[in-house]
């Protein structure tokens, strides 16, 4: 694996102060939020100074209990071929569940759930994998997520399930230090005991990020500076093992570009404080660093998975994802052996961040609405579900403001009505696309 040295997220909002930074030798864009025929510029510009852009996407599901949508993989690999990548990556995470592998409705988590610690899950995952990594043409290496929720009956634990992974696919590991300490605190999880039961040689690189902890529950936000906590961890990881790469993510509450290149410094610093660890320790035993473990081989699971998963399992898991995303966000009962007050935490955490997301894609809306925007979207998410992506559900938030009678007559309703009629009127894609249209628009005239 290359050497990637330490890098940035890529973010809109930060693309001329990225340009401007000393010392970046990488970064990492939103594989979603790229086209690989319109590159912005300030990308193209990075490219050509020789800075390597790497994909990370956010919405493939490998933790899904279907197959990977063939769909969403060309798209990934389309990315990677534009930007000349040498690697892709994911996330270890479920972000859909229901239709039909259930005969439930489909519905979108709209973030990443975690995928339970089980011998099931993981057949699934280690599948999944495969038939990822058969269709990039880079190779694929999978993020650790972080979890405000914890799955009854786990069987597995963090740094186990990792390795099996690793072992048993070849599959690259997107080592993210903030999640190790989100699960610490969330989960009470040892970030220390996951670093010694992972198989360091498989590390592609680390992530690095800030977060806040509020009644007890951190919250891995992306837009808060990096906590010493963190930057402990990654210093240990680095006592153990050389990372390959080191990226600062943030995503949110940009600070100022002075700020983020401090960032930048304690990042380095905290990985050459574990480097000089790791001489120290050496030293101590008297005894030359072998560095990693040996080199994860495919082993008996491989063969495994080779033979492909029984459906059975695939249901299996597939009723267990959608039972719990129906409690996050249809508001169904909660599953059995979840922690209620938890899942309530998480299913805001969820409708927060659609409520974020849409307000970027869909930024007129809140223009539109002001101060009412977020009380708003966060009334309508309790009783609607996601079903097509953030861009389908900034239309169906306007939808139904319009036609519950809630926003009043006025500016921002006759605003809001054109902005709908914008981009579902003009040419609807079905006729039941243009039966919602009729009708809205018949409720639009009687009001």
């Amino acid at each position: 694996m290359m050497r990637l040295g330490t890098g940035i997220g890529w973010r809109p909002e930060i693309a001329d102060a990225v340009e401007r930074m000393p010392g970046i030798d990488w970064v990492e864009v939103v594989a979603e939020n790229t086209c690989p025929g319109h590159l912005p510029e300030s990308l193209v510009r990075l490219r050509e100074r020789g800075v390597t852009v790497v994909p990370h996407g956010v919405s493939l599901g490998l933790g899904d209990a279907e197959r990977p949508d063939e769909g969403r993989l060309t798209a990934l690999a389309e990315r990677a071929a534009a930007l000349g990548s040498p690697l892709v990556t994911e996330h270890i995470a479920f972000v859909r569940a229901g239709g039909p592998l259930t005969a439930t409705p489909p519905l979108e988590a709209g973030h990443l759930l975690p995928v339970p610690r089980t011998r099931d899950a993981l057949d699934v995952l280690c599948e999944n994998v495969r038939i990822a990594q058969e269709a990039l043409p880079v190779p694929l290496a999978v993020e650790n997520i972080a979890a405000l929720i914890a799955w009854p009956g786990e069987e597995l634990t963090e740094g186990q399930f990792l390795y099996e992974l690793a072992d048993r696919t070849g599959v690259r590991l997107l080592i993210d230090v903030a999640n190790l300490h989100t699960n610490h605190v969330n989960r009470g999880e040892d970030p220390a005991k996951a670093l010694a039961e992972l198989p360091l040689e498989a590390i592609a690189y680390v992530h690095v990020a800030g977060g806040f902890e509020r009644d007890g529950v951190w919250h891995d936000s992306h837009a808060h500076p990096v906590p010493p906590l963190v930057l402990d961890i990654l210093t240990d990881l680095a006592s153990r093992v050389s990372p390959p790469g080191v990226l600062l993510e943030r995503d949110e509450n940009f600070p100022e570009p002075a700020e983020l290149e401090g960032e930048l410094r304690a990042i380095r610093e905290a990985v050459r404080a574990g480097e000089r660890r790791a001489v120290r320790e050496t030293l101590r035993a008297g005894e030359a660093r072998t560095g990693t473990r040996e080199p994860a081989r495919p082993g008996r699971g491989a063969r495994a998975v080779e033979a492909g998963v029984d459906d059975a399992v695939r249901q299996r898991l597939g009723v267990a994802q959608a039972s719990l995303l129906s409690a996050l966000v249809a508001g169904t009962p909660v599953p059995e052996g979840f922690d209620r007050a938890r899942l309530g935490v998480q299913a805001r955490a969820l409708a927060a961040k659609r409520a974020g997301v849409v307000a970027k894609v869909a930024p007129e809306l809140p223009v539109i609405l002001g101060d009412g925007y977020r009380p708003a979207f966060l009334a309508y998410a309790q009783g609607h579900p996601m079903r097509g992506g953030y861009r389908q559900d900034a239309l169906d938030f306007a939808e139904q403001l319009l036609l519950d009678g809630r926003l009043e007559e006025g500016r921002a309703r006759r605003e809001l009505r054109r902005w709908w009629l914008d981009r579902s009127g003009p040419a609807p894609r079905s006729w039941s696309r243009l039966a919602r249209v009729g009708r809205v628009g018949r409720s639009l005239i009687r009001r």
